[in-house]
């Protein structure tokens, strides 16, 4: 462990109520000892979320009562942004490579200012459709874009001696989850007022980005070259190391899905409400914000990247198997939430393991020069995973099948998704370019 207990520590002592806030300033001394550039970086997926889940959390019940909106409505609009942001990333990382990290993170941050502003004016079916587009494709521009370059400059740190590249990838997963767990906050204290006023917020939180990045973003990153657009899918889709990772890491985000598809079923059923969710996703961003670097420094020290994305998908399994054991006991109230609780922790902890294994892994995998295509691809392919997967899920829950039958079935798809990982970190079909150098 990064962070070892002092010796004879006796229970009840000091020693145990420090260690969450030892960790907080290990993440703060490992982000200070970064280059300008992945702070920068780091940061803006801070603000980005911050921003993002200001509004987010909110809108369903906007469209729905203040609109209007009839739930199969409401419930479209939803999966519009969710597709022109996650369909869309492999867009927006050929756009990368091809035109640069600055214009695209830019423009991205014009249009997501645009489509915030004009969510909290619209008031019309279509303007509401045409705002979440736009607030959906501008993160299909910024986001591979910044993800890209975090993970090739963790790489030349890598290559350069200065830590293992997932401990980079690891503060950036933080960095993200914090602002998750900000967001919200912040946006229910300016509810108080009206949707317009998050609205308006969460277009000022990406004003001051674009301005900071306008600032503070090299025109031209060293070591970043830009390539022709052709050919870059062609390649990809012959790719088949690659695309294992991303049916592996499909089924992480399938199992991740569950927390806005399955947990509430549950949560209700055992509470008789869905109150206690808040406190669940609060115990997941608190597990990810105090446990992540150590747990990552801990699977660096023994682990490669492959045992990482296979240990973290046989606890994202346990999770679902703690509740599908216990289901049919049919527990309520505080004792019949416990197997919810254990699943969110286990499913936090496999997320920890998985999510910067994979990001770590597709440098490896991509063409020179093509990590912001590989990077938007791996969105964009797990994406289209968790559509199919969610559809699958809820026809599951429709079917009149025993209530423990869905927990076995997406129990069974994490430990299926280890038999795809590739055998090598940089596993290629034969004849192509797997390394990106």
């Amino acid at each position: 462990m990064s962070e070892p207990s002092p010796p004879q520590a006796a229970p009840g002592k000091s020693a145990p109520t420090h260690r969450p806030r030892r960790r907080v300033l290990s993440s703060l001394r490992t982000f200070a000892a970064l280059p300008p550039l992945l702070r920068l970086l780091i940061l803006t997926q801070l603000a980005f979320n911050i921003g993002f889940y200001a509004v987010l959390p909110f809108l369903a019940e906007h469209l729905g009562t203040a609109i209007g909106m009839a739930g199969w409505m409401v419930g479209l609009v939803l999966g519009l942004r969710t597709f022109s942001q996650q369909g869309l990333f492999v867009v927006g990382g050929a756009l990368a490579d091809r035109y640069g990290v600055r214009p695209v993170v830019l423009a991205g941050c014009v249009l997501r200012i645009a489509g915030f502003a004009w969510l909290g004016f619209a008031e019309a079916s279509w303007a509401v459709v045409g705002a979440v587009l736009l607030i959906g494709f501008a993160a299909a521009l910024f986001s591979p874009a910044v993800e890209s370059e975090v993970a090739r400059q963790a790489v030349c740190r890598e290559e350069a001696g200065e830590g293992p590249r997932t401990h980079v990838l690891a503060l950036f997963t933080v960095a993200g989850q914090a602002g998750a767990f900000l967001g919200p906050f912040i946006g229910a204290l300016l509810l108080a007022v009206d949707f317009r006023a998050v609205c308006i917020a969460g277009a000022g939180v990406f004003v001051l980005v674009l301005a900071g990045h306008a600032w503070l973003l090299p025109q031209h990153i060293p070591g970043r070259a830009r390539v022709q657009s052709r050919g870059g899918v062609r390649r990809l889709v012959r790719n088949r190391g690659f695309l294992a990772l991303c049916c592996a890491y499909g089924a992480y985000l399938l199992a991740y899905n569950q927390l806005y598809q399955l947990l509430p079923v549950e949560v209700e059923r055992a509470a008789g409400s869905q109150a206690p969710l808040a406190w669940l996703f609060a115990l997941s961003s608190l597990l990810v914000v105090t446990a992540q670097l150590p747990l990552t420094r801990w699977a660096g020290d023994r682990l490669d990247l492959r045992r990482s994305m296979a240990a973290g998908l046989l606890l994202i399994a346990a999770g679902f198997a703690v509740v599908a054991v216990a289901r049919p006991a049919a527990w309520t109230g505080t004792v019949g939430l416990l197997p919810a609780a254990g699943y969110v922790v286990l499913l936090t902890l496999g997320q920890m393991l998985v999510a910067p294994a994979a990001r770590a892994w597709v440098p490896d995998l991509a063409d020179d020069g093509r990590l912001g295509l590989y990077t938007g691809a791996l969105s964009s392919v797990s994406g289209l995973i968790v559509l199919v997967g969610s559809a699958v899920t809820g026809s599951l829950l429709d079917t009149g099948l025993p209530p423990a039958v869905p927990w076995f079935v997406l129990a069974a798809l994490p430990v299926a998704a280890i038999a795809l990982l590739p055998r090598r970190r940089g596993a290629e079909p034969a004849g192509a370019n797997g390394l990106s150098g």
